[in-house]
C-alpha cells in the first residue's frame, strides 16, 4: 500500500510461513494453554505457572514479548494453532522435552525450542513459583499486632483508620486487622507482584484510586487509598443486602479479585446454594482449584488459588475479634472441604 510517508508493508508475511526470523522481527511470540495451577493464572495482577514461567524464559531467549493466551479447552488450542493464530500450544512438559505443540511449517522455531529446553528448566522455575508465592517473597519487618492491648492501641496508625474508616462506614478495627494481615503495620511493606506499603496497593491500582506513585509508600495517603478501593468493592456487591456478610465478600475480592469471587457465586446459584452468603460460596472460592470446577462453563477467569483467599477473610475475622474482644468461635467447616461434584466436568477432545 502506497500512502504520503511512503510504502507501509504488513509486519506480519501473508505469502510465507512465518517463522522464527519472523516471530523475532515482529517482536511478539503467541503462545495458547489453558488456565491452570501447572500452566498459567492470575495472582494478585502477576502471571503465575510452571508453563507460562517456562515459556516466559523461552520468549527472554528469543528477545521478544509474550502473549499468552487461555483456551477454554485442548481442542480450541489445536483448531488455533491449526488455523495460524498462534506460534505454539504450552501444555505440561514430558520428561523428553517441552510437550508443546508448534505450528506447522514452523521448523526454526521447532529447532530452537529443542535447543533450548533442558530437563532442569521446569525444575528452575517451579521453585521460582514456590517462593513467589511464599511468605519470604514479601519484604516487610514483623510488629506486634497490637501496639497496647490495655489502652487499646492497635497501631501507630489508629487515627488514619478512624478517619478513612468511617468513610466507607467500616469499623476502624477490622481495616487495622486487614492491614495487619497485608503488611504486618510495616509502611515500607512491598511484595514480589509489586504490592506496596500497609495496605499492599498495587501500582496500577494506585493510579486506578487517584493514589501517586511517589506517595504509595506514605502510611496516610495509602490507608485513604485502600479506603477508596474498599468502597468500591463494596458498591460492586452492592446485590449482597446483609452488610455483615458484603464484607467478607469485599475482603475476599480484595485478595483475590472481584471477578473469581464472582465466578465462585456462580457456582453456587448453580449448586443451589446462596451466592449472597460466604459460607456457602467459601467451599466454591476453594473449589476454584480444581479442574471440575475452573473448568465450568460458568465460570469465567478460570483457577484460583481459593485456599488463600478464605484463609484470608478467616484470619482478618479473628483478629478483629480479637481487637474488638470477642472470642472467635472456630467453624466447624474444614478449610480443606470442596464440594464433590459428580456431574458438569467437561471432556477434552483432544489430549496433548
Amino acid at each position: 500500500m502506497v500512502t504520503p510517508w511512503g510504502e507501509i508493508t504488513d509486519t506480519i508475511p501473508q505469502d510465507e510461513d512465518f517463522d522464527l526470523a519472523d516471530i523475532q522481527r515482529n517482536g511478539e511470540l503467541i503462545a495458547l494453554t489453558l488456565t491452570g495451577p501447572e500452566t498459567y493464572y492470575d495472582y494478585h495482577g502477576r502471571h503465575l505457572g510452571a508453563q507460562y514461567l517456562l515459556c516466559q524464559r523461552f520468549a527472554d531467549k528469543l528477545g521478544v514479548m509474550l502473549r499468552m493466551e487461555v483456551c477454554r479447552d485442548s481442542a480450541e488450542m489445536v483448531q488455533r494453532l491449526k488455523d495460524g493464530e498462534a506460534d505454539l500450544v504450552c501444555y505440561p512438559v514430558t520428561k523428553k522435552g517441552p510437550g508443546w505443540l508448534v505450528g506447522q511449517d514452523k521448523d526454526d522455531l521447532q529447532h530452537e525450542l529443542q535447543a533450548w529446553y533442558k530437563p532442569e528448566l521446569l525444575d528452575e522455575v517451579k521453585k521460582e513459583e514456590e517462593f513467589l508465592l511464599s511468605s519470604k517473597s514479601v519484604k516487610r519487618r514483623v510488629f506486634s499486632p497490637m501496639l497496647n492491648r490495655e489502652n487499646g492501641i492497635i497501631s501507630h496508625y489508629d487515627s488514619y483508620f478512624q478517619r478513612y474508616a468511617a468513610t466507607i462506614r467500616w469499623d476502624w478495627r477490622l481495616m487495622a486487622a486487614q492491614c495487619y494481615q497485608e503488611s504486618t503495620f510495616d509502611p515500607q511493606a512491598r511484595s514480589w507482584a509489586g504490592a506496596c506499603g500497609l495496605m499492599q496497593i498495587m501500582p496500577g491500582t494506585a493510579d486506578h484510586l487517584g493514589l501517586p506513585r511517589a506517595s504509595i509508600y506514605d502510611p496516610e495517603q495509602n490507608i485513604a487509598a485502600a479506603a477508596r478501593y474498599l468502597g468500591e468493592l463494596d458498591r460492586t456487591f452492592s446485590d449482597i443486602g446483609e452488610r455483615s456478610e458484603r464484607i467478607k465478600f469485599v475482603l475476599a475480592a480484595y485478595n483475590g479479585g472481584h471477578f473469581h469471587i464472582r465466578d465462585a457465586m456462580a457456582l453456587a446459584t448453580k449448586n443451589g446454594k446462596n451466592a449472597h452468603r460466604w459460607g456457602d460460596v467459601e467451599p466454591f472460592v476453594l473449589g476454584l482449584s480444581q479442574p471440575q470446577y475452573y473448568n465450568d462453563p460458568v465460570v469465567k477467569n478460570g483457577y484460583m488459588r481459593g485456599s488463600e483467599t478464605v484463609d484470608y477473610v478467616r484470619k482478618i475475622h479473628e483478629r478483629w475479634n480479637g481487637y474488638r474482644g470477642i472470642r472467635t468461635v472456630r467453624s466447624t467447616f474444614a478449610p480443606s472441604a470442596v464440594p464433590q461434584k459428580a456431574t458438569h466436568e467437561r471432556k477434552k477432545k483432544y489430549q496433548i
